[in-house]
Protein backbone atom coordinates (compact mmCIF):
# COMPACT_ATOMS: atom_id res chain seq x y z
CA UNK A 1 0.00 0.00 0.00
CA UNK A 2 1.38 3.36 -0.90
CA UNK A 3 1.40 6.07 1.69
CA UNK A 4 -0.94 8.81 0.56
CA UNK A 5 -3.77 10.83 1.96
CA UNK A 6 -5.04 10.39 5.49
CA UNK A 7 -7.94 8.27 4.30
CA UNK A 8 -5.58 5.97 2.37
CA UNK A 9 -3.38 5.57 5.46
CA UNK A 10 -6.49 4.85 7.56
CA UNK A 11 -7.60 2.23 5.02
CA UNK A 12 -4.13 0.64 5.09
CA UNK A 13 -4.18 0.54 8.91
CA UNK A 14 -7.69 -0.95 8.90
CA UNK A 15 -6.70 -3.61 6.38
CA UNK A 16 -3.52 -4.41 8.32
CA UNK A 17 -5.55 -4.80 11.51
CA UNK A 18 -8.16 -6.96 9.79
CA UNK A 19 -5.43 -9.16 8.27
CA UNK A 20 -3.67 -9.44 11.65
CA UNK A 21 -6.93 -10.40 13.36
CA UNK A 22 -7.69 -12.94 10.62
CA UNK A 23 -4.21 -14.45 10.98
CA UNK A 24 -4.61 -14.48 14.77
CA UNK A 25 -7.84 -16.44 14.44
CA UNK A 26 -6.08 -18.82 12.07
CA UNK A 27 -3.20 -19.19 14.53
CA UNK A 28 -5.52 -19.93 17.44
CA UNK A 29 -7.36 -22.48 15.32
CA UNK A 30 -4.05 -24.08 14.37
CA UNK A 31 -3.01 -24.28 18.04
CA UNK A 32 -6.37 -25.85 18.89
CA UNK A 33 -5.92 -28.41 16.10
CA UNK A 34 -2.41 -29.26 17.28
CA UNK A 35 -3.66 -29.60 20.86
CA UNK A 36 -6.45 -31.95 19.81
CA UNK A 37 -3.92 -34.04 17.88
CA UNK A 38 -1.45 -34.21 20.78
CA UNK A 39 -4.17 -35.07 23.31
CA UNK A 40 -5.64 -37.69 21.00
CA UNK A 41 -2.28 -39.33 20.27
CA UNK A 42 -1.32 -39.28 23.95
CA UNK A 43 -4.73 -40.67 24.91
CA UNK A 44 -4.38 -43.41 22.32
CA UNK A 45 -0.84 -44.32 23.43
CA UNK A 46 -1.30 -44.06 27.19
CA UNK A 47 -4.93 -44.95 27.82
CA UNK A 48 -6.15 -46.53 24.58
CA UNK A 49 -8.78 -43.75 24.37
CA UNK A 50 -8.16 -41.27 21.58
CA UNK A 51 -10.47 -38.34 20.93
CA UNK A 52 -13.21 -39.72 18.72
CA UNK A 53 -13.43 -37.55 15.61
CA UNK A 54 -10.02 -35.96 16.02
CA UNK A 55 -9.34 -36.29 12.30
CA UNK A 56 -12.68 -34.61 11.51
CA UNK A 57 -11.84 -31.69 13.78
CA UNK A 58 -8.43 -31.24 12.15
CA UNK A 59 -9.90 -31.45 8.64
CA UNK A 60 -12.56 -28.85 9.40
CA UNK A 61 -10.02 -26.64 11.15
CA UNK A 62 -7.56 -26.79 8.23
CA UNK A 63 -10.05 -25.13 5.92
CA UNK A 64 -10.57 -22.30 8.42
CA UNK A 65 -6.82 -21.89 8.95
CA UNK A 66 -6.05 -21.59 5.24
CA UNK A 67 -8.81 -19.06 4.65
CA UNK A 68 -7.67 -17.06 7.69
CA UNK A 69 -4.01 -16.84 6.65
CA UNK A 70 -4.55 -15.92 2.99
CA UNK A 71 -5.28 -12.19 3.53
CA UNK A 72 -2.32 -11.80 5.92
CA UNK A 73 0.01 -13.33 3.35
CA UNK A 74 -1.35 -11.14 0.56
CA UNK A 75 -1.09 -7.97 2.66
CA UNK A 76 2.55 -8.75 3.42
CA UNK A 77 3.24 -9.55 -0.26
CA UNK A 78 4.14 -13.09 0.78
CA UNK A 79 2.35 -14.89 -2.03
CA UNK A 80 4.43 -16.36 -4.81
CA UNK A 81 5.06 -14.09 -7.75
CA UNK A 82 7.11 -14.83 -10.82
CA UNK A 83 9.80 -12.16 -11.06
CA UNK A 84 11.35 -13.94 -14.04
CA UNK A 85 8.93 -12.15 -16.36
CA UNK A 86 9.33 -8.73 -14.77
CA UNK A 87 13.13 -8.56 -14.43
CA UNK A 88 14.35 -5.62 -16.44
CA UNK A 89 10.85 -4.24 -16.99
CA UNK A 90 10.36 -0.55 -16.26
CA UNK A 91 8.66 0.25 -12.94
CA UNK A 92 5.41 1.57 -14.46
CA UNK A 93 5.00 -1.53 -16.61
CA UNK A 94 5.84 -3.77 -13.64
CA UNK A 95 3.16 -1.97 -11.61
CA UNK A 96 0.62 -2.67 -14.35
CA UNK A 97 1.61 -6.35 -14.32
CA UNK A 98 1.35 -6.38 -10.51
CA UNK A 99 -2.08 -4.75 -10.81
CA UNK A 100 -3.18 -7.54 -13.15
CA UNK A 101 -1.92 -10.15 -10.67
CA UNK A 102 -3.71 -8.58 -7.71
CA UNK A 103 -6.86 -8.17 -9.77
CA UNK A 104 -6.81 -11.88 -10.60
CA UNK A 105 -6.23 -12.63 -6.92
CA UNK A 106 -9.19 -10.44 -5.94
CA UNK A 107 -11.44 -12.09 -8.52
CA UNK A 108 -10.42 -15.58 -7.40
CA UNK A 109 -10.99 -14.75 -3.73
CA UNK A 110 -14.42 -13.31 -4.58
CA UNK A 111 -15.37 -16.39 -6.61
CA UNK A 112 -14.15 -18.73 -3.86
CA UNK A 113 -16.05 -16.68 -1.25
CA UNK A 114 -19.21 -16.86 -3.34
CA UNK A 115 -18.95 -20.61 -3.91
CA UNK A 116 -18.09 -21.37 -0.27
CA UNK A 117 -21.11 -19.31 0.80
CA UNK A 118 -23.33 -21.17 -1.69
CA UNK A 119 -21.95 -24.51 -0.52
CA UNK A 120 -22.43 -23.56 3.13
CA UNK A 121 -26.04 -22.60 2.51
CA UNK A 122 -26.64 -25.86 0.70
CA UNK A 123 -25.14 -28.07 3.43
CA UNK A 124 -27.12 -26.05 5.99
CA UNK A 125 -30.30 -26.66 4.03
CA UNK A 126 -29.60 -30.41 3.89
CA UNK A 127 -28.47 -30.41 7.55
CA UNK A 128 -25.27 -32.22 6.64
CA UNK A 129 -23.04 -33.18 9.57
CA UNK A 130 -19.64 -34.77 10.03
CA UNK A 131 -19.61 -38.55 10.25
CA UNK A 132 -18.36 -39.19 13.79
CA UNK A 133 -19.05 -36.04 15.79
CA UNK A 134 -22.17 -34.84 13.97
CA UNK A 135 -20.75 -31.32 13.67
CA UNK A 136 -22.91 -29.23 11.32
CA UNK A 137 -20.75 -28.82 8.21
CA UNK A 138 -22.13 -25.35 7.44
CA UNK A 139 -20.30 -23.88 10.45
CA UNK A 140 -16.74 -24.29 9.07
CA UNK A 141 -18.00 -23.15 5.67
CA UNK A 142 -19.24 -19.90 7.17
CA UNK A 143 -16.07 -19.47 9.26
CA UNK A 144 -14.05 -19.47 6.03
CA UNK A 145 -16.03 -16.60 4.49
CA UNK A 146 -14.42 -13.66 6.36
CA UNK A 147 -10.95 -14.67 5.20
CA UNK A 148 -11.96 -15.04 1.57
CA UNK A 149 -13.98 -11.81 1.62
CA UNK A 150 -11.09 -9.91 3.21
CA UNK A 151 -8.74 -11.34 0.58
CA UNK A 152 -11.03 -10.12 -2.21
CA UNK A 153 -11.26 -6.62 -0.75
CA UNK A 154 -7.52 -6.49 -0.14
CA UNK A 155 -6.79 -7.62 -3.70
CA UNK A 156 -9.05 -4.88 -5.05
CA UNK A 157 -7.36 -2.21 -2.94
CA UNK A 158 -3.90 -3.44 -3.96
CA UNK A 159 -4.94 -3.41 -7.62
CA UNK A 160 -5.91 0.26 -7.35
CA UNK A 161 -2.65 0.94 -5.51
CA UNK A 162 -0.59 -0.67 -8.29
CA UNK A 163 -2.48 1.24 -10.98
CA UNK A 164 -1.84 4.52 -9.16
CA UNK A 165 1.84 3.66 -8.96
CA UNK A 166 1.91 2.88 -12.68
CA UNK A 167 0.26 6.19 -13.49
CA UNK A 168 2.73 8.01 -11.24
CA UNK A 169 5.57 6.32 -13.08
CA UNK A 170 6.99 4.39 -10.15
CA UNK A 171 6.66 1.47 -7.84
CA UNK A 172 4.25 1.11 -4.97
CA UNK A 173 5.51 1.63 -1.43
Amino acid sequence: MTPGSGSERALTRALRLACDISAGIGGLTLIAMASVTVISVAGRALFSTPIQGDVELVQLGCAIVVASFLPYTQFRHGNISVHFFTTGVAAPKRSVMDALGTLLYAIMMAVICWRVAAGGLQVHEYQETSALMAIPIWIPYMLMLPGFALGAVLGGVQTVDHLRAARAGGERG
